[in-house]
């Protein structure tokens, strides 16, 4: 007699989520890495600020070019150009603080573990309760863009409260963007790593940074 043992079936969309989420995960730690040492260069040399014109400008082209080929080869090249400039610019603003404050080591310490926290947490609560946070996409948009300008306003006209307000702002709406792209993943919204992995990415930088300036504000030692 033989016996026939049904086997769990897997659908293909399964499978390929999966893949999709192995991709991004291993593609953004190796961009994080990538960012840190370029950071790592920028504070050696001890780089000056490229300043918020050149940022922006190099932050737009670099993601605009990594979104166009993000279905190519190129793609990578893009994103490791991308990654590897926001490490640049990192690296003055990490020197300012450990140079402008007694505990300014401490202080980028304690951001970069609590980013690493949050990041780790809300990934892992995505993951655990495949819970669809999709109903956060007009709420991120629109958040990110009144944050973004309310953070230009705040930089033209020198105002530290509305750019400690900004701070606080992006630290919430990173928290909710890493939600939303998990959950997007999870849910089969998003089937791109590349792009999946941009926009993890600019949630932690956003997050750290802002997590930086508040400590700063908060917690820094003259």
């Amino acid at each position: 007699m033989r016996l026939n043992v049904a086997a769990t079936p897997v659908s293909e969309s399964t499978l390929a989520t999966n893949k999709v989420l192995r991709n991004t995960y291993m593609l953004l730690s190796m961009t994080l890495i990538f960012s840190a040492m370029t950071a790592g260069l920028a504070m050696m040399l001890n780089m000056p600020s490229l300043g918020p014109i050149v940022t922006l400008v190099g932050y737009f082209a670099l993601l605009f070019l990594t979104s166009k080929f993000s279905n190519s080869s190129l793609g990578i090249v893009f994103i490791f150009a991308l990654t590897g400039f926001m490490g640049l610019t990192l690296g003055p603003i990490i020197n300012f603080y450990v140079s402008s404050f007694s505990n300014g080591s401490e202080l980028v310490m304690t951001a970069l573990g609590g980013t690493g926290a949050i990041f780790i947490g809300l990934s892992a609560y995505a993951l655990t309760t495949r819970k669809d946070f999709s109903f956060l996409g007009g709420f991120l948009m629109v958040g990110i863009l009144v944050a973004f300008l309310a953070g230009i306003g705040a930089m033209v006209f020198s105002i530290p409260a509305l750019s400690l307000a900004v701070s606080a702002m992006f630290i919430l709406l990173m928290s909710a963007m890493i939600l939303y792209q998990t959950s997007d993943i999870i849910h089969g919204g998003e089937t791109n790593y590349i792009l999946a992995t941009v926009s993890l990415y600019v949630s932690i930088y956003n997050l750290f940074l802002s997590l930086l300036q508040l400590l700063g504000v908060f917690g820094g030692d003259d």
